[in-house]
């Protein structure tokens, strides 16, 4: 076949993709309420500069083709970025974040930005300004949160991948509940500049795609060191692609699967992966972690203290939302955060300041210091770690839950956070209604390259059975 017919397949491909994911959010969106902008325009315009190196001979880069979805907590220059929130309204980004930078230097395409929990706290994708999100699977239930909106969309083909932000599980946990993949990496490997900040000891860039293979690819190009980031690591990340290691050993946690909230089904599907594991080769053994029930109040002290910090630059002042009548600069600023944040915020930002003065802050950082600790302790004798990545399958609206019960949806995943651990959540089974399991796997810090393939390795083993 010669190259000007292997060119115009190339470029049909690409063109059929944009056309497909650009239908899908036609079709579905409007119920679902997975984007809140969509960037058609851009696209085309991106699509016509791939043709053009195609046409031209010039080579095009790794993601050529790709369509990626962003989270609205992503900057992307010159268009709108709003964290789901009031108080960010009109604001348009200046520059993009790196990872964008480094996604459309590949010949990705970005598509849109994606519905959120405002500033990325929430474990429902409710608490937005653009209203909530709508899992695919069932329109009654809630999509996860607070990256809802990124998992929707890759579940229902509307993208190939979406950027995302996890900074207690909010890529894993609507992962799960969507039943695609959810990959928080290393704390730091991913550049966060140009990302909305929450919890900056937290924040992580993640990736939500239907196979190990895209959610790599991605990975491979967005990770790395960055000038504009002190906290990014400052190795490449460079990937095995494959296992040397015929044999693991491999952990769970007893309290994890004894947990009495958890949902029967889930308990199932792990001992499912456990057998899974086990008939080929593989030892499985279960431990307990006395910390584990901490995780949960050391994870809101300390990401709760970050944000009433970090969101304190959101004054009505010099961008965002403004209020029509004020009397003086004290008023205004009042009036914005007041008019401008959601409900969640305001509660998560003056628990911050509580748990500041408090002394509780100090008091949650030494058990944070503990907690890594111990999991470099497991880590020196077992590859990964499983436990379930949500304590039940996705909950409908009317769940009549508060805030201190939504937390548990987060409990199985903060652990990872607090360690600055890479996690992963894949699909495994569904419930009696139908809905997805996620199965969560850790490993050691920067150890992606072996969690991406162990995942792999154990979908593939599972979906061959």
């Amino acid at each position: 076949m010669n190259t000007s017919v292997l060119n115009s397949i190339c470029i049909d491909h690409i063109k059929k993709n944009i056309e497909e994911s650009i239908s899908n959010i036609k079709k579905k969106n409007s119920t679902l309420n997975a984007f809140v902008r969509v960037y058609e325009d851009d696209v085309q315009k991106q699509f016509e500069a791939i043709r053009k190196k195609i046409d031209n001979g010039q080579p095009t880069g790794k993601l050529c083709g790709m369509i990626v979805g962003l989270k609205d907590l992503i900057c992307y220059k010159d268009h709108p970025v709003q964290a789901a929130s009031k108080i960010l309204d009109g604001f348009v980004s200046t520059f993009s974040a790196t990872a964008v930078e480094r996604i459309l230097g590949e010949d990705a395409l970005i598509i849109g930005h994606q519905n959120c929990d405002e500033f990325g706290m929430g474990s429902s994708n409710e608490h937005s300004i653009y209203g909530p999100v709508r899992n695919g699977l069932d329109i009654n239930k809630v999509p996860g949160g607070s990256s809802g909106g990124s998992a929707v969309a890759v579940q229902q083909d509307m993208c190939h991948v979406s950027l995302g932000t996890d900074t207690g599980g909010s890529i894993r946990q609507p992962a799960a509940f969507c039943g695609v993949i959810g990959f928080k990496p290393s704390y730091g490997i991913i550049s966060r500049h140009g990302m909305i900040a929450y919890a900056s000891s937290f924040d992580t860039m993640g990736i939500i795609g239907k196979n190990i293979e895209n959610v790599r690819s991605v990975f491979e190009v967005i990770s790395g060191p960055d000038e504009f980031d002190c906290t990014a690591y400052n190795e490449k990340f460079v990937d095995c692609k494959h296992i040397d290691k015929q044999k693991f050993k491999i952990a769970y946690l007893k309290n994890a699967v004894n947990y009495e909230g958890l949902q029967k089904e889930i308990y199932d599907a792990l001992l499912n992966v456990f057998d899974t594991l086990r008939s080929n080769d593989n030892e499985v053994l279960g431990i307990t972690l006395d910390f584990l029930q901490y995780c949960l109040p050391v994870y809101y002290t300390l990401t709760t203290a970050e944000a009433s910090s970090n969101l304190a630059r959101y004054d009505g002042v010099r961008y965002g939302y403004k209020p029509k009548e004020y009397k003086n600069i004290d008023e205004l600023m009042c009036k914005a955060r007041t008019e401008g944040f959601g409900l969640e915020v305001k509660k998560r930002i003056l628990l911050g300041n509580y748990v500041l003065e408090s002394g509780y802050y100090e008091k949650a950082k030494k058990l944070r210091y503990y907690i890594i600790k111990k999991m470099n302790d497991v880590f020196d004798e077992y590859d990964f770690l499983l436990l379930p990545t949500t304590p039940t399958t996705a909950f409908g609206f009317n769940h009549n839950m508060d805030s201190s019960q939504m937390c548990y949806a987060d409990i199985f995943t903060t652990l990872a956070s607090i360690a600055q651990l890479p996690a992963i959540s894949i699909p495994w089974e569904q419930d009696g209604k139908n809905m997805p399991i996620g199965i969560q796997i850790i490993t050691k810090k920067y150890n992606e390259s072996m969690l991406l393939n162990f995942a792999d390795y154990l979908l593939k083993t599972y979906n061959s059975s």
